[in-house]
């Protein structure tokens, strides 16, 4: 099921379980996964797409060998907040993947993630043909690390 609110995405959480984030561009699919306590983004892969139904069994087969319980799904707002062309077609993806996924499905604001993601690689001294390589999946780390951040403060805030 797909969330637009994330505080409803939330309350879809299976405990204990990893989530998933991802960066979904043009021509790949940046890939992250969290620890089960839902605490540290880790980047995993980068999935060079092909056909919406091969990237998706990949995508399942990673799920499946880390029992994830959530899929955090980057939106690329407009930097004005408004979606555009990029936003659609990463709603049509996530309702695409909700079809033959079935798990909860929350977007995050991913604005900025590939500046930090850059910022960061080049602070590591990071190579240009290195960092292309691997720019995607620390761009989804970002986003899955910004939404777990805020889970975080969800469930602070309602132990209070």
């Amino acid at each position: 099921m797909i969330h637009d609110d994330f505080s409803d995405f939330a309350t879809a959480l299976t405990p204990m379980r990893a989530l998933i984030g991802l960066d979904f561009g043009e021509k790949t699919i940046g890939v992250a996964v969290s620890d089960r306590m839902a605490g540290v983004a880790t980047p995993l892969e980068t999935v060079r797409r092909k056909k919406f139904t091969l990237d998706a069994v990949r995508l399942q087969e990673i799920i499946d060998g880390r029992d994830i319980g959530a899929i955090v799904l980057g939106l690329p707002r407009n930097m004005d907040g408004s979606e555009g062309p990029r936003c659609q077609s990463t709603r049509a993806f996530a309702r695409n993947l909700s079809r033959v996924i079935s798990l909860p499905i929350g977007y995050w604001d991913e604005r900025l993630s590939t500046v930090a993601a850059e910022r960061a690689l080049l602070e590591a001294d990071t190579s240009r043909r290195r960092r292309a390589e691997v720019i995607d999946h620390v761009a989804a780390s970002y986003i899955l690390q910004g939404a777990l951040d805020r889970l975080r403060h969800i469930s602070n805030a309602e132990a209070r």
